[in-house]
């Protein structure tokens, strides 16, 4: 007998060894349709699976984000298999599962071109119409080494010769097409009715530039028609919110190949930098952090001694001077330590709170730069927090209730929370993880947070929370972070005075709100679609006159307004060109400007001016005064359109 424990704690027996597809059919005909895969404890498995042995089990189906795996992992096949059927010649390399969807890797003596990729995507709806069975066998690696040669497909051999030879190998064969995989897969092609493919790039073998260049379809497979439409119509938004395509358009900076991965600010852009700086300066002022400086370039034996020489060497760029070497920091922490030693600390000058604009430089591959999203020279808003283990769960609620604030202000009001547990590997007894573990928990719960739990995924020297933003789009974006480190202190010999008159370890708390300033201004070009609100728009106001009468009265205008805030200069430029009112409104309103003023020679007679806000909205006639309180009120309430 063969007993099988169903999630509500059911139990079922069988006379032998089952299939999941059996015990699906043995619950219902419609689980049995709807029947994708099943789970035994966290292993995902075909529903050919056989059960031989009392176990628990959940029957997967399309509802269940396991079931999008294997959806989306099976059409990744149905994509080989389709690109197979049209063009033989060509060989098939790997394909996984990515976010959203898949792609394979193919060798081809031609590009693909974007008609080939619509009969591959025709072919693939044909070959799923067929609902030809999923069926998986398995072979000795030598074997299959040489069944794929035979076949010609010299990829997939290299693949699995790869793999140690006392081991067997798993194939999985839809109609007439065979490829290697662990699986699992659908039961039939027919399950895979929501697809389609969108890009074709290039891609090394194996990731190794020295290696033939090989063409990666991607696609994208969900388990609903409904749900398609809504990513691709969500991409279609990104695309329209891309934040290169703004930042060319708006004229805020551009990336030149004269310096990848690092960006040229123009005017407008740098204006919108230093509204995102001065705003987390007067955070750093107001929360009691004292801005610091550290250098560009340090020795590396510093690096030696915090661990990043061995564990991030790839990724730092290096000098040499009088033969010594130095590395471009990547980041801040370590100087905030060197500047907390000197003089002696008390246990009264903790919690002690360091703030810096540091700029960072890491080399990341070409491959992954992306717009100024991801570079290789950026700057973060970093702060560390050096405080005594009873402090940190104070700590830890004020930052949280201030990161809460920030991201309103910038127009974010969705905000995930992660908290990022200890790792097999890690420093430190379980009694300080513990403690640390529980504070930044508890620091979530007296915010009021609901957070989730990412077991094992903190760092080896403490665990951290993370801060996701979820933007008007739906997509997600990792920025903030407090991590608690008790190793950095003691690898730099930190050290405090206690009350007992005993040199004891502080705390490290490394903490970032917006995280990378270049990054964090991409998320906000696309999270407000270019169209910033007022107080961190580049130009808030575009002063525009109807004729030549009233270019004096219109320059007035705009000197006026630039003074008109006590504690700030409004952005503000005239437009005298000799052009149509229409054109002119037309032209700024592109610019995504907040406001337009427009004076003709009624404006002008009444000391007036006609008011334009952005979305097209007609303001009216109104005096200056009385457009002052509205951009005055819009600025100090950080409105969002």
């Amino acid at each position: 007998m063969v007993q099988i424990t169903l999630p509500d704690g059911s139990k079922r027996e069988f006379p032998g060894p089952v299939t999941v597809a059996e015990v699906a059919a043995s619950i219902g005909t419609g689980l049995a349709k709807a029947a994708l895969a099943g789970k035994i404890g966290d292993r995902v498995v075909d529903t050919s699976h056989v059960i031989t042995a009392d176990s628990p089990l959940s029957i997967v189906t399309a509802k269940d984000a396991d079931g999008l795996e294997v959806i989306r992992h099976s059409t990744a096949h149905l994509l080989a298999y389709a690109v197979k059927e049209l063009f033989p010649e060509a060989q098939v390399t790997i394909g996984p599962v990515i976010e959203n969807g898949f792609f394979y890797d193919f060798s081809y003596k031609r590009p693909f071109t974007p008609e080939d990729l619509s009969a591959i995507e025709k072919k693939m709806t044909e070959l799923a119409a067929r609902d030809e069975p999923v069926v998986r066998r398995v072979l000795p690696r030598d074997e299959a080494v040489a069944y794929f040669k035979s076949m010609g497909e010299h990829y997939k051999a290299e693949i699995i010769a790869s793999i140690p030879a006392n081991e067997d190998v798993s194939l999985y064969r839809e109609g007439k097409f065979e490829d290697l995989c662990r699986g699992p897969h659908v039961p039939s092609t027919g399950k895979l009715k929501h697809f389609k493919l969108m890009k074709v790039a290039g891609a090394y073998w194996r990731g190794d530039h020295r290696n033939e260049m090989l063409q990666r379809v991607y696609g994208t497979a969900w388990a609903t028609k409904d749900e398609l439409q809504q990513y691709l119509m969500m991409l279609e938004e990104a695309e329209k919110r891309d934040h290169r395509k703004l930042g060319r358009e708006l004229d805020l900076f551009h990336i030149d190949d004269h310096a990848p991965g690092l960006v040229f600010w123009h005017p407008k852009g740098w204006t919108l930098w230093q509204d995102v700086e001065q705003y987390m300066r007067r955070v750093y002022r107001d929360n009691g952090y004292q801005e610091v400086k550290g250098p560009q370039i340090i020795d590396k034996t510093l690096w030696e001694k915090t661990g990043h020489w061995d564990k991030y060497r790839e990724n730092m760029f290096t000098t040499e001077s009088e033969k010594r070497e130095y590395a471009l920091k990547p980041m801040n922490c370590p100087g905030h330590i060197l500047i907390f030693k000197q003089g002696i600390k008390s246990y009264r000058d903790l919690p002690l709170r360091y703030g810096e604009f540091g700029q960072c430089h890491r080399n990341e591959p070409s491959g992954g730069l992306h717009g100024i999203m991801r570079v290789r020279g950026f700057t973060q808003d970093d702060g560390h927090i050096f405080c005594t283990e009873d402090q940190i769960l104070d700590e830890c609620v004020a930052y949280t209730t201030l990161l809460q604030k920030v991201y309103k202000d910038f127009g974010f009001k969705n905000i995930i929370y992660k908290i990022a547990t200890r790792p097999a590997q890690r420093i430190g007894s379980d009694e300080v993880w513990d403690k640390a573990e529980h504070a930044l928990m508890e620091s979530l719960r007296r915010s009021g947070c609901e957070f989730e739990i990412s077991p094992g995924e903190g760092a080896f020297y403490g665990p951290k929370i993370e801060y996701t933003l979820k933007d008007a789009i739906g997509r997600q974006w990792q920025c903030g972070t407090i991590q608690v480190d008790f190793s950095m202190p003691e690898r730099l010999d930190a050290e405090y005075v206690g009350e007992d008159g005993a040199r004891h370890r502080p705390v490290m708390l490394h903490r970032a709100i917006v995280g990378s300033l270049e990054r964090f201004i991409g998320i906000l070009i696309e999270e407000h679609a270019g169209a910033l609100p007022t107080w961190l728009a580049p130009v808030q106001v575009a002063v525009l006159n109807i004729t030549d009468g009233q270019a004096d009265y219109c320059r007035e205008i705009a000197e006026k307004l630039r003074k008109s805030l006590p504690n700030q200069e409004l952005r503000v430029i005239t437009d005298m060109r000799n052009e149509k009112i229409t054109y002119k409104i037309r032209e700024h309103s592109m610019q995504k400007l907040p406001y337009i003023l427009v004076a003709g020679d009624k404006e002008k007679a009444a000391g007036a001016v006609a008011v334009r806000a952005r979305g097209n909205r007609d303001l009216g006639v109104m005096s200056l005064d009385a457009f002052v309180q509205i951009i005055a009120q819009d600025i100090a309430h950080k409105s969002v359109d």
